[in-house]
């Protein structure tokens, strides 16, 4: 494995970070802290970045240029979302679309699908919602009950889907859906429906850490037309893990550049406090970052097998405990290191930028749920990695 980039793949660093300081108006933070914003605002302000982005033809770097990508390795997609953490850039409002939904139709879509859908989602002319978890089918996505039943040449959709993220401001959904109740996995299948029609119902979803971004989605015999399956009847379940695969382990170096401005709040924080000498600030505080520089060589470790030619495996469970728990870790440190200033929302300015401790404490407690909670990363692990027996 060559853990060094190439004098090519640097220089397109240099590349993104040059572009970043001429467009970047301000870090992400100061947006958020600006009392002039409401959420809606909020996604006007990333709508806005991803045009830009677009235009600039930074987004899905990994797509064929017909696609509106460059047709990037997985390396070069890599520092880019490194270097927009680092500088707390704004995440596009279409990420779901772009970093799941895309791949998918990519490999499993029609060409008419890809035509249809891929430049509005490119342009954020359309939002994109994942359909996937629901009330009493979450980590274990295969016992979903959610059900499509033919009318004529298309279906009708019943059923319920929570935790729909950046649902409230979304046009369309992709879904899993059953059209068979009886086969486990065979009995899935994947559609794109409009959320804006008759018998389709959002509803926000308000989080622990005050914030509306979820939804929860009814279906009351909404129409899916047939044309818009990804995939044949019944392959839903294959098209889900290819997306999956991409929501797992597509984030490589980004988890770790974020963490490194964690970091530096944290240190920043223990010298105003006076207490950064101390013995046990110094062993949480290095252990810290040795963590989070495993995290970043893990990272380096999944672009050596994309570059391979190897797509996202299992092997992507390991990224998604490790970046997911060390957050929980790195977070829980800060309020034994900080103690009660651990919950005011502004930092030093020594930081790269504040850290809002309460609000990613918080929200750190999602990271081991979403995406395949911990629990069903280790059975993958054990099963399709280290090929254990079941009994």
């Amino acid at each position: 494995m060559d853990l060094q980039f190439t004098p090519e793949q640097e220089a397109f660093r240099q590349e993104i970070r040059t572009w970043l300081a001429a467009n970047l108006d301000r870090p992400w933070n100061e947006e958020v802290r600006d009392p002039k914003h409401d959420a809606d605002s909020l996604v006007e302000v990333r709508r806005q970045w991803q045009k830009k982005l677009n235009a600039a033809g930074y987004l899905a770097m990994g797509w064929a240029p017909e696609w509106g990508g460059r047709g990037a390795g997985e390396v070069e997609d890599a520092i880019l979302q490194e270097e927009f953490h680092r500088a707390d850039a704004p995440q596009v409002p279409n990420f779901l679309g772009i970093s799941l939904l895309g791949p998918a139709l990519i490999h499993h879509g029609t060409e008419a699908q890809r035509q249809r859908f891929i430049p509005k989602m490119l342009e954020c002319e359309e939002i994109w919602c994942q359909g996937f978890s629901e009330p009493g089918s979450g980590s274990d996505l295969a016992s979903l009950r959610t059900r499509a039943e033919p009318d004529g040449d298309d279906f009708r959709i019943t059923g319920q889907k929570v935790w729909t993220t950046f649902g409230p401001w979304s046009n369309w959904i992709f879904v899993l859906a059953r059209t068979d109740m009886e086969d486990r996995y065979g009995g899935i299948s994947f559609f794109l429906m409009p959320l804006e029609q008759e018998g389709v119902e959002v509803r926000e979803l308000r989080q622990i850490t005050g914030e509306a971004e979820f939804g929860e989605v009814f279906f009351d015999g909404a129409l899916a037309k047939r044309e818009n399956i990804v995939g044949e009847i019944g392959e839903g379940w294959k098209v889900a893990m290819t997306l999956l695969g991409y929501e797992r382990g597509g984030s490589t170096l980004a988890y770790p550049a974020e963490y490194d401005g964690y970091l530096q709040g944290l240190r920043a924080g223990a010298e105003e406090a006076g207490i950064a000498d101390r013995a046990d600030v110094r062993e949480k505080i290095g252990r810290l970052v040795v963590e989070n520089e495993v995290l970043r060589g893990n990272g380096i470790r999944t672009l050596a097998n994309f570059a391979a030619g190897n797509p996202p495996g299992p092997e992507s469970s390991f990224e998604k405990i490790g970046w997911s728990e060390y957050a929980q870790r790195l977070t829980d440190a800060s309020h034994d290191i900080l103690g009660p200033q651990a919950q005011l929302t502004a930092q030093s300015p020594r930081a790269r930028a504040d850290v809002d401790w309460a609000y990613q404490y918080l929200w750190s407690r999602a990271g081991t749920i979403y995406s395949g909670s911990s629990e069903i990363q280790r059975n993958i692990i054990a099963k399709r990695v280290l090929r254990m027996p079941t009994r």
